[in-house]
């Protein structure tokens, strides 16, 4: 018989290396996939690819997927997460693939390749019962009929306790090969991993910041003030500290880098009518101004300005801050504030568009 061959989701955690490597005890193919967006990327999965030996396609899905999350079908988890809507959408970008879409593949010798193929199923590492929303028997039968996949979907490391699948039904994959876990435990996960040799793998959930709750508290601000939000705006929720100025229906973002490295990804995420602000003689944050309804004009100029000793960071403040005007006194103020030893001082801070 000719050799089966596999799609697998690989985000690079433990359950998703172990569904592949039960699929390659069987001899089949395997080929991995993981996806990129806004709130997680492929570094764990180039990761576990290679240790697993297997090429990787890395896929990105960021504009759909936060359309996807502005609005999901069946709704967030504990947090931001949509895990079903989010399952959903992958497998059902997987089931184009595996229907013959070209796509780059990533091989462990370093090499990469464009190609269309054919599979004849795809795979995740989702277990029964791990997690209460998206992992239940009605969950993984809504994934797999919302995705288009039904039986060509494979779950190896519960398969025993669910309904046979395609591959099963037509010889592709033994049955007595996959396995029977269910619930929240580790145990028999980490037992396999010792046995097949994986010793480098993530925390469950590691990899995705809609599972982080204070990330999800601020994307859910930035949904309710920006709804028309894209990817470039959910960025800068990644760096330094945000504050909202204006009223709700007006609203500017204010952000201030903690460190080094938060300044230089500001500069990289500066929009061309975002606002930049910096210290001209001292050492301190770049602060960058970004609006969805007031345009800036365009500036370069230096304003001085007294560091105060306290900022309010109270809504009911930070509301009133709404003209042109006071939104750059207010950030030029945060450009002082949050450098060290300033406060106090006069400070000539520049302003760029």
């Amino acid at each position: 018989m000719e050799r089966a061959k596999a799609l697998v989701l690989l985000s690079g955690g433990l359950d998703s290396m172990l569904a592949a490597r039960v699929l390659m005890e069987q001899g089949v193919e395997v080929v991995g996939i993981t996806f990129i967006s806004n709130f997680f990327g492929a570094t764990n999965g180039l990761a576990a690819a290679k240790q697993l030996g297997i090429p990787l396609i890395a896929y990105n899905i960021a504009v759909e997927h936060l359309a996807m999350v502005k609005n999901p079908r069946y709704g967030y988890g504990k947090n931001m997460n949509p895990c079903i809507d989010c399952h959903s959408m992958m497998l059902a970008e997987a089931k184009q693939i595996m229907e013959g879409k070209e796509v780059v593949l990533f091989y462990p010798d370093g090499s990469i390749k464009a190609i269309a193929a054919v599979y004849d199923f795809i795979a995740t590492g989702e277990v029964l019962g791990q997690r209460p929303m998206s992992q239940t028997k009605p969950s993984l039968k809504i994934v797999a009929k919302f995705s288009g996949l039904n039986e060509k979907l494979v779950r190896p490391l519960s398969a025993k306790l669910l309904d046979l699948t395609e591959a099963e039904k037509t010889g592709k994959i033994n049955r007595e090969g996959l396995l029977d876990i269910n619930g929240r435990g580790r145990s028999r996960q980490v037992e396999l991993a010792k046995q097949y040799g994986l010793a480098n793998y993530p925390s469950p959930a590691g990899g995705c910041l809609l599972t982080v709750p204070d990330f999800g508290v601020k994307l859910k601000e930035m949904f309710k003030y920006w709804p028309d939000c894209n990817g470039k705006d959910v960025e800068l929720l990644k760096q330094g500290r945000q504050f909202w100025l204006g009223k709700e229906d007006n609203k500017t973002l204010v952000v201030v880098g903690r460190d080094e490295k938060d300044n230089e990804k500001l500069l990289k995420l500066k929009g061309a009518s975002d606002l930049i602000l910096k210290l001209i003689d001292e050492v301190g944050p770049i602060v960058l101004v970004r609006s969805k309804k007031l345009e800036f004009r365009s500036k370069n100029e230096k304003q001085e300005i007294l560091v105060p000793e306290k900022i309010s960071s109270e809504k009911i403040i930070l509301e009133k801050i709404e003209s042109e005007k006071e939104i750059i006194d207010m950030a030029s103020m945060l450009t002082g504030f949050y450098a060290k030893k300033l406060v106090g001082k006069t400070v000539n801070v520049e302003i760029t568009t």
